[in-house]
């Protein structure tokens, strides 16, 4: 198979769709001529481009004959598009805020194989796969949600992704929910680790700035925010991974589902994890959404398997609706009939749907609910409701049908232990035989150490569960930590290379444990009969299948006595007890009957499995790198001292072979830390054992281990260097009880001790301890040997002592029972000469006689026979010779090589060995004639040194010399780098200098000498003055010896100054250090000492030789081997073992007590206190916010009731005249209290009389248009009014014709009606739910409404009048009922000064802009209100302004809500502002600033006015508009003047900081961006289509 590169594979497997066959989307094409432009720019496919956008397609063709001639059926995907290898695809870089998020994204065809794109997300883009998909569906408009409810899904989403390893699911836009989604990772996870993988797969024809993303295998820029007039949406910048569904159609959904619910159900066949059967699962959250939400929950719950379906109550519409129908469904599926009403009112209402659609919705609805076990409803505001992540989680294990395993399973999976705890382990639940023991093993294999406590605690029983085969699969796990230092370590004993696919044994990890711990540790795991059984066993089963696999059917199917798996944990039992039956079945016939029993009994518990699994589980998990279940190991079972001991020590070994090993990475550090955590818990438990009972922790210090190679915790601990361990207190005083032995003395030892040495019957004299006061000391077997011969005051008989001492395979303390006073002599005796301290003193005393006779042999002359004193010290050196063998061979170590290595590791044994070695050769030498006699004395003369210096280890026992002894091993070792480095200053000059001195020497062996002995001595001092300068003493010198007094000169000042004096500060340094450490360093070597001492025969040299024939005598005879730990019956270990699981217990609850107690953790508390204080300050915040709005509401309604009772009583008091037939009568009452109001003064004009009085007719005569006058009106036309009971629509104009008041003509006088019938149009959106993707255009059709004015009062402003009026009356609610309303009209001169650009329509033209003027801004400031900061309370808006067309004065005019409140004004058209003095002021301002920087240049919206959040009258201000003569918004549009003086006088203000603005001066519009002005042309296609609208339907 050839290489190919990323690029070429996916252009080869992914394609995209173009459209290739054009079908007009217009129902009612005009005849237009072959390729006409007006077509092929406005007219679309049905694919959504227009016809001119069809690349490669040829248009030249009328468009009207596309349908009928080409296919004659309509527009789908399959027929009408063509695929083609892709060309987009790579990474994309967002630009959102203050950081650059990356995303993986390529364009797709919406059928592309799943196959194939897996491999891409999880080979290519290195997806890890899921452990579960979380399909995310709901509206794709924005909506907005509560905080709190929006709060609880962002946390819960992350929470659920974040712990279970989930894949977000969603449409990947940046509107809707994707949007919410997007916020979710963007508030609560770490975007830029991209934690979180969120899959976005929207549709490619609705993407903006598609362009931008076209390439391939390309990094591009891209702008998240989007055109507000744009119907396309931008992408999420938080998403992970994008795949743009491509169906070949711009601006249309649904095929992108197709692509979305085929990948999901391919993704649900995976397999969740290797050791798992179950498929990945897949969920699907709800949230709000629309109608075609809940088909795809209709067919989430029908698939098979169902896909659970969780869906969030109280995000609405869809939501609210599937979760309302949920709860009112019984267990039949069945709505009561008023309930029934109630969904079906809810269907229509929220998604404006008719009858029949609402219909067909509730029945899809219903059968949704025939599965409603598969949906599970989500209310946040619910007391008693969980978080959503466990809703989420929940509706998994609900809505299947999985067993409890497989749920398990699914729990381990996602490392959800809460899930676990509340929904699979409860009361009840049915388990499989060896369910949870499988969920034990990949909980250990997935390094799950919470899920590995809960199966403890619900009855997994760690004897039963851990065999050989279930270890051997842990440490052969690829899941999990990797860990190839411990392949290095196996590859290292093994001592050649490993496979790939090498199965590590549990003889392997024996042999790493020994290589790691050292000395004469020997493992378990690599006993001689371990090895054979194992073998055996692997041979038998190596055909069939794996050992693992085979031992692990067994162990389920087989009887657990004769499986093989049985016969391994035998003998792992047996090898945990090493040499004992063996050794002790051939003293005495019973003990060989005890002993068969023994192994008989072991054999009988085959099936036992380990007798400490959690050791063995320890020891794995430290060997695995996996700390915190290494931790958890720790805490549960037996020995847990020792255990901390051990795996501190195999962690340090651990470090220093990664140190050796040259690991690039911190393993070496990682592994020293987790060895300090260790060593520190045994110290702790140590300390905690030591408070508690004194000697139950010295017990532990020294009982034998017999899981641990027979070792003692001490043993163990000096073997790991733990200084504090050792140095510690407890440690210290069971040494000193070590040391003393049984003798009881407190002071003045060593001169009782000497003293009695020298006068025996002093023994009797001393006091010594009891029995309780020795037994935690560890005695040798002599001792139990000597009880027996002595007979010490025991009740056991003779038969019985031999039976305890010498079979026993834990042999206790034969101590008496008696007080001190009570021991015989003999037994005095014993207990003196075999207490270390005397044996120290006793074998230093000899030693000292051996020195001066020694001394007295090599400094008298040396005869041919030796003399008494040199046989004595032959006699005495022999002796100790033969002592230094039998500790060889006593050594635990099994391999002589072993045992020769551990010895000489000592650094006292290797320079005895050499002095003895010495000494026997110079002994040989000296039986021959001189001169090689001499040669054997002087032999003697150097190996006398060895021997003095030998006494220097005496002074180690002493406090004050042992540290100091201490400090000079430690300088000895560590100044080996200077030495060399002061050699090699001492070689160069001393060559140079013998070379130029001596220039004609012959070749010697002298030379050697000559180089280095003067420049040696000159270090010390010695400078040889005399020779410094050969020619001042001999003329005839060699040439070039002027040359060394410099180099001299150099030389001192090189070693005495520097070199010198760097050692001297190098010793100085060491001194410090160490004396500071020193009585640690003493107390640590202070055990090796005493061991010794402990362990030597009484007698010393040379009468040590009699206790050499002792020894060998009780060998020979009882086969028992001297050993030094403290041996404990059954019972006793137990209570050890319980006495230290109780201070492990109290020592966790005083640290999770000082835990909770700490600084840290308070603080930590108080912030989670802050932090539900300030949420809930945050609710009050919002009640106290929508409290204020409904006060503010309720105001203006109140307002609007008073207008309404007003006009009550205007209109009864005229049905009164009108019933009364006294119209004139009541005009004329009525004129006395009220005044004329006022109109607009666009309606006063001679136009507007002549017009009103054409439509009185011939009722009123009008003498004068400012002057009043009454009114005639015939009887008979009221009484035909009121008989006819015509329509209130047409009696209240016939009324508002007949009734009108007139101002009187000494003020303004205008005329103004009291009722008036108009026709209202509006600026209607495609997607009005977003405003900033929605396309403006004028409704076809007005609706009709009466108002009536209310004020005389005009409200002028600088270009229009505005007038209060109110509705009465409008069809289909176009106006509200009782609503209060602001008329406006332009000034006169404002006309005339337009009417030169519009000739015709003057007014009309200039009302059309001042509309979408306002509208332009509406959308502006939607989008504003999206991207501004939500710690900015405050959500200004426009309101919307309509286009009226009064009959009764034929003109047109705008019409807006009338707000109630203080009117401020924060800026005008010219661009002067305010100084703000609040944060809504300093909003408004703002504001003014970011449409300039977010249209780029394009727009300036000036002139904000309004009261509170709501604004009116904006001047959006666009250059060169007056100019061009194509004036797109209204009149108060100044033009680059006002830009100019706005970007002068506008200081930024902290919103401006928040919004990351550019100041005013500095930015520079990007004029590259700016090809297509949308504002311009949606604007004005608009307002022409409008102006010739209404032109051709008013202007006859």
């Amino acid at each position: 198979m050839s290489f190919q590169s990323p690029k070429s594979w996916i252009e080869e497997v992914f394609s995209k769709r173009e459209c290739v066959h054009i079908i007009p989307s217009s129902k009612d094409p005009h005849r237009c001529p072959a390729g006409c432009q007006v077509c092929q720019n406005l007219i679309r496919c049905c694919c959504g481009r227009l016809i001119g956008d069809h690349p490669g397609v040829n248009c030249s063709w009328p468009v009207y004959q596309t349908a009928p001639q080409i296919d004659g059926g309509e527009w789908s995907v399959q027929k009408h598009t063509k695929t083609s290898p892709t060309d987009a695809f790579g990474t994309i870089n967002f630009q959102d805020g203050d950081h650059t998020y990356h995303a993986k994204y390529i364009r797709l065809s919406y059928d592309s194989n799943l196959d194939q794109l897996l491999h891409l997300m999880v080979k290519e883009w290195q997806m890890e796969l899921p452990k579960l998909v979380i399909s995310v569906h709901g509206g794709i408009q924005d909506f907005k949600l509560p905080s709190k409810v929006k709060q609880v899904f962002s946390k819960g989403l992350v929470k659920a992704a974040e712990t279970t390893g989930a894949w977000i699911i969603t449409e990947g836009i940046n509107s809707g929910v994707s949007r919410h989604v997007g916020d979710a990772l963007k508030g609560r996870a770490s975007p830029h680790l991209r934690k979180i993988c969120a899959v976005g797969i929207p549709p490619w024809g609705i993407i903006e700035n598609q362009r931008d993303l076209i390439g391939k295998d390309v990094v591009c820029l891209y702008q998240t925010l989007g055109n507000p007039l744009s119907k396309l949406s931008t992408l999420n910048s938080m998403h992970s991974h994008f795949l743009m569904a491509d169906d070949g159609t711009v601006g249309k959904y649904g095929n992108e589902m197709m692509l979305r619910r085929n990948l999901e159900k391919y993704i649900s066949l995976q397999k969740i994890h290797t050791r798992m059967g179950q498929g990945i699962p897949i969920v699907g959250l709800v949230v709000e959404g629309g109608p075609n939400v809940i088909l795809m929950v209709w067919e989430y719950v029908r698939a098979s398997p169902a896909v659970p379906v969780v869906v969030y109550e109280g995000t609405g519409r869809a939501a609210d609706i599937l979760a309302f129908t949920h709860k009112h469904t019984g267990d039949t599926g069945e709505l009561r009939p008023q309930v029934k009403e109630e969904v079906l009112v809810m269907i229509q209402n929220t998604f404006s749907l008719g009858q029949k659609q609402s219909s067909h919705l509730f029945h899809i609805l219903m059968e949704c609910m025939e599965h409603r076990e598969s949906i599970t409803v989500f209310d946040a505001e619910s007391e008693d409701q969980q978080d959503i992540d466990l809703a989420i989680l929940t509706a998994l294990l609900k809505g299947t049908n999985m067993s409890a395993s497989d749920q398990l399973d699914l729990a381990l999976a996602w490392n959800r232990l809460d899930i676990a705890k509340k929904h699979i382990l409860v009361y009840g639940q049915h388990w499989k035989v060896g369910a949870l023991e499988q969920a034990m093993l990949d909980a250990l294999v997935m390094d799950r150490v919470d899920f590995v406590k809960l199966l403890i605690e619900h009855g997994v029983n760690m004897h039963r569960f851990l065999t050989i085969s279930r270890l051997e699969e842990l440490y052969n796990t690829k899941q999990g930590p990797s860990n190839l230092l411990l392949h290095h370590l196996v590859r290292d004993v093994k001592q050649n290379t490993l496979s790939l696919d090498y199965k590590i044994s549990l003889i392997d990890i024996g042999l790493v444990i020994e290589y790691l711990l050292g000395g004469a540790y020997r493992s378990s795991y690599t006993r001689k009969h371990f090895r054979i059984l194992y073998n055996d066993l692997y041979r038998k089963h190596k055909v069939t299948s794996s050992l693992s696999h085979s031992l692990h059917q067994s162990n389920q199917t087989g009887s657990r006595m004769g499986s093989p798996e049985s016969t391994l944990h035998s003998q792992f039992f047996r090898t945990a007890q090493p040499y004992k039956y063996k050794e002790r079945s051939t003293a005495f016939h019973k003990c060989k009957k005890k002993s068969k029993e023994e192994i008989n009994f072991a054999e009988n518990y085959e099936s036992s499995g380990f007798i400490y699994p959690y050791n063995d589980l320890l020891v794995w998990a430290v060997l695995m790198k996996r700390q915190r279940m290494a931790m958890f190991f720790w805490q549960h079972g037996e020995e847990a001292m020792v255990k901390a001991v051990v795996a501190c020590k195999l962690y340090r070994a651990m470090a220093h072979e990664a140190k050796q090993s040259n690991m690039v990475d911190d393993t070496s550090e990682e592994l020293k830390k987790y060895s300090k955590e260790f060593g520190q818990l045994a110290l702790d438990v140590l300390e905690k054992a030591f408070k508690q009972n004194e000697q139950m922790a010295m017990k532990l210090l020294t009982y034998e281990l017999k899981n641990w190679s027979n070792s003692t915790c001490l043993k163990l601990a000096v073997s790991v260097g733990l200084r504090p361990f050792v140095s510690h207190t407890c440690t210290q005083m069971l040494l000193t009880d070590m040391w003393m032995g049984r003798l009881k003395m407190r002071k003045n030892s060593w001169f009782k001790v000497i003293i009695s040495i020298l006068l025996p019957p002093t023994i009797l004299m001393l006091e010594f301890k009891s029995k309780a006061e020795m037994s935690h000391v560890p005695q040798s077997q002599d001792f139990h040997q000597f009880t027996w011969y002595h007979g010490d005051q025991s009740p056991t008989s003779i038969k019985d002592a031999l039976s305890l001492g010498f079979c026993s395979s834990m042999v206790g303390l034969s101590m008496p029972h008696g007080g001190q006073g009570n021991l015989p002599g003999t037994r005095k005796i014993y207990e003196f000469y075999n207490a270390p301290i005397v044996k120290f003193w006793f074998h230093t005393m000899a030693y000292m006689a051996f020195l001066m006779l020694f001394t007295y042999t090599v400094l008298v002359k040396m005869e041919p026979r030796p003399s008494v004193q040199e046989w004595l010290v032959i006699i005495y050196v022999f002796s100790t010779a033969i002592e230094k063998v039998r500790e060889v061979f006593i050594s635990e170590p099994g391999k002589f090589r072993q045992k020769v290595k551990v010895w000489v590791s000592e650094y006292w044994n290797f320079t005895d060995s050499i002095a003895i070695i010495l000494f026997m050769i110079g002994f040989g030498l000296r039986w021959s004639d001189p001169p090689v006699q001499t040669a054997g004395r002087l032999l003697y003369c150097l190996d006398i040194i060895f021997w003095y210096a030998r006494l220097l280890d005496l002074f180690a026992v002493n406090q004050h010399a042992g540290p100091y002894l201490t400090m000079i091993g430690k300088m000895t070792a560590n100044m080996f780098y200077i030495v060399v480095m002061m050699a090699i200053v001492l070689l160069s000059f001393g060559v140079s200098r013998k070379a130029i001195l001596s220039p004609e020497e012959p070749p010697s062996w002298t030379l050697a000498r000559d180089i280095v002995f003067q420049p040696y001595w000159m270090m010390f001092g010695e400078v040889y003055a005399g020779e410094i300068d050969v020619c001042e003493t001999n003329e005839d010198c060699p040439p070039g010896s002027f040359l060394t007094p410099f180099l001299q000169a150099v030389y001192l000042f090189v070693q005495y100054i520097i070199m010198v004096n760097l050692l001297i500060a190098f010793f100085n340094n060491v001194y410090y250090d160490l004396k500071s450490i020193s009585n640690k360093l003493w107390k640590y070597n202070r055990y090796r000492y005493i061991m010794t001492y402990h362990e030597k025969p009484w007698l010393p040299p040379p009468f040590i030789l009699l206790s050499h024939i002792g020894l060998l005598i009780n060998r020979i005879f009882h086969h028992r081997r001297s050993s030094d730990e403290l041996y404990l019956s059954d019972e006793e270990l137990k209570k050890l073992h319980d006495f230290e699981e109780q201070c492990v217990e109290k020592y966790f609850h005083e640290k999770n007590e000082s835990l909770s107690s700490s600084d840290s953790e308070r603080i930590r508390l108080t912030t989670e206190r802050v932090e539900e204080m300030f949420l809930q300050l945050k609710e009050v915040h919002e009640k106290v916010f929508y409290i204020k709005e409904s006060l503010l509401s309720l105001d203006s309604q109140l307002g609007h009731l008073q207008d309404l009772s007003a006009l009550t009583v205007d209109i009864l008091k005229v049905l009164s005249a009108v019933d009364t037939l006294q119209v004139e009568e009541a005009l004329l009452a009525d004129t006395k209290h009220r005044t004329c109001r006022k109109l607009p003064h666009s309606w006063s004009n001679a136009l507007y009389s002549k017009t009103l009085s054409k439509s009185l007719g011939e009722e009123r005569r009008i003498k004068n248009p400012f002057r009043c006058r009454y009114v005639q009106v015939q009887e008979n036309n009221v009484s035909h009014i009121m008989t006819k009971k015509l329509s209130f629509k047409v009696w209240l104009t016939k009324v508002c014709k007949v009734v009108c008041y007139f101002k009187s003509p000494n003020q303004n006088a205008v005329l103004s009606c009291f009722c008036n019938e108009v026709t209202v149009y509006r600026l209607e959106e495609s997607s009005p739910m977003n405003l900033d993707k929605s396309m403006s255009s004028w409704s076809q059709r007005g609706m009709a409404a009466m108002i009536q004015v209310l004020s005389r009062e005009e409200m002028d402003g600088g270009l229009r009048r505005a007038m209060k009026v109110i509705c009465t009356w409008s069809e289909n609610d176009v106006l509200k009922l009782g609503q209060v309303f602001i008329v406006k009209s332009f000034l006169p001169e404002v006309v005339q000064t337009w009417q030169k650009i519009f000739h015709d329509g003057t007014v009309l033209h200039l009302c059309l802009r001042e509309i979408q003027q306002q509208r332009a801004a509406q959308k502006l400031i939607y989008t504003f209100n999206q991207v501004k900061p939500h710690t900015i309370p405050y959500t200004p808006r426009f309101l919307e302004v309509f286009l009226i067309y009064c009959h009764s004065a034929n003109q047109w005019l705008t019409i807006e809500k009338y707000m109630t409140g203080e009117f401020r004004k924060y800026n005008n058209n010219n661009g002067d502002e305010i100084t703000p003095n609040s944060l809504l002021e300093e909003l408004m301002l703002a504001f003014s600033h970011w449409t300039y920087v977010y249209t780029r240049g394009e727009l300036l919206v000036l002139d904000l006015q309004g009261v509170g959040e709501n604004l009116t009258d904006p001047s959006v201000i666009k250059p060169e508009d007056k100019k061009s003569g194509k004036m797109v918004f209204g009149p108060a549009n100044l033009g680059e003047g006002a830009i100019r003086n706005f970007i002068t006088k506008h200081r930024c203000n902290s919103c401006c900081r928040r919004l990351k603005l550019p100041g005013m001066q500095t930015y520079q519009p990007d004029v590259s961006i700016q090809q297509e002005n949308f504002y311009q042309l949606n604007c004005f296609l608009a307002l022409q289509n409008g102006s010739s609208f209404f032109q051709g339907r008013h202007y006859r």
